[in-house]
This record gives structure tokens, sequence and C-alpha cells, in this order.
């Protein structure tokens, strides 16, 4: 081979590496995860520190409000052929029993209240349990959810990290009250509730208020190893 041609050849071997190199490397700020999306924040954590990462705002009014606006109540979002009251029943209850064999809960027992550390019987049609929005579907609408397309409010008002089966007595106390105004009488619940309140908030971007915002920290401040569920 002419010495021409040896460096034609070397010259062509060059200018393909280069391009294999460059077809291979990602681009700045790529985040490999083949779509140039961010990647997804990691689930748990601190709830303390959470805390800090919720939008302080004051309280916007309650005009407009109405539970319609977060879609038909119960709906089957997650499409399993089930309403989600009866996804939660089925969740929280111990010794459930259906009507339909599947769907809808015809009793069980709320063995361990969340917010009243009591034992509630739960018996479809005179029943004792309420499905608890966790924050309150008044208390978003408030504080952001009023600007939010109607799936958006659909999912929040159906999701099971913001819905607990709770006694009724308790819940209608607590009517839409934040961290600031009602905490449950369960005081050994307090933290988890909290801490639950804070992942709802942080996943939806609901803000707080400054005042729910210190409630906040001083319950998890009694328990700062508390983590996000």
């Amino acid at each position: 081979m002419s010495t021409y041609q040896k460096a034609l050849t070397a010259s062509a071997s060059a200018v393909l590496a280069l391009l294999v190199a460059t077809a291979c490397s990602p681009e700045p700020g790529a985040s490999g995860t083949g779509s140039g999306a961010p990647p997804k924040p990691a689930a748990g954590g601190s709830a303390l520190a959470a805390v800090d990462t919720l939008t302080v705002k004051g309280r916007a009014p309650k005009t407009g409000y109405e539970r319609e606006k977060f879609g038909r109540a119960w709906s089957d979002v997650d499409r399993n052929g089930c309403g989600t009251r009866d996804d939660i029943l089925a969740r929280d209850l111990t010794g459930v029993r259906f009507t339909d064999g599947r769907c809808k809960v015809a009793s069980g027992t709320l063995a361990d209240d969340p917010y009243t550390g009591r034992s509630v019987d739960y018996v479809r049609g005179r029943s004792k349990v309420d499905i608890d929005h966790v924050v309150a579907l008044s208390d978003a609408w408030q504080k952001g959810a009023q600007k939010w397309d109607p799936g958006t409010r659909l999912r929040f008002a159906n999701d099971p990290l913001n819905l607990l089966a709770v006694d009724s007595t308790a819940n209608r106390r607590k009517s839409d009250g934040d961290a600031a105004t009602w905490l449950p009488p369960n005081k050994a619940y307090r933290c988890t509730y909290v801490a639950r309140q804070v992942a709802v908030k942080k996943k939806y971007g609901v803000w707080v208020t400054a005042g729910e915002r210190d409630a906040m920290k001083r319950v998890l401040a009694g328990c700062p190893g508390q983590r996000l569920p």
C-alpha cells in the first residue's frame, strides 16, 4: 500500500471514530433515562425536612368550592372495577366481608382507628367509619387546587395516599382543618398523620400557611426520624 493510501485510510478511520464517539455521548444535562426528562425524586425522606420544601402563602378565599369540582365521589380511577371508597375500606379494615364477593364492603372492623385509637365496627348503610381526605378538599381548594384542571382534582380526591378509614365522629370534628387547627386526639398517630399531610401537599404542590408550617414543624420536631409515606 502506498504512503498516500495509508494516510487516506488512517484519516477515514479517525473520522469514523469521531462520529461513533459523538453519537454515543450524552448531551450536557441529559438524565440518562433515554427521554431527556429529569429523574423522578426518590420516594420517602425526612418529613421534617420536607416541610421546608412546601410553598408558604396565605389562604385563598373558599369562593367557588364545591365537592363536585373534584369529580364524582369515589370514582373508579384505577379502573379495577371497584369505587375508591370500597378500595380504602378493603385496605384499612380487618375481617372484611363483601356484598358482591369482590368490591362492595358489607362489614368489617377498623381495629385501630388512627384518629382515636379505638376499635370501630363497620356495617354498610349504618357506618361509624368515614373515608377521610387527610388533606381536606376544601383546604386544598384554598391552597392551589382551584387552579388545577379537573383531571388533577379527580386524582387528588381519589389518591390512596390522601385517604384513610377513620372514626366518623373524629372526622366530622376535623372538618376541613389543617395541622394548625386540628390534630388527631390519638397523640401516638400525630407524627404519621402530619407526615402524610406533608407528603400529599408536596406531591400535588398544595401550599401551606405560615401557621400550618409552624404546626407541622412542632409535631415533627418530636419525631425527627419520621419518614414520608
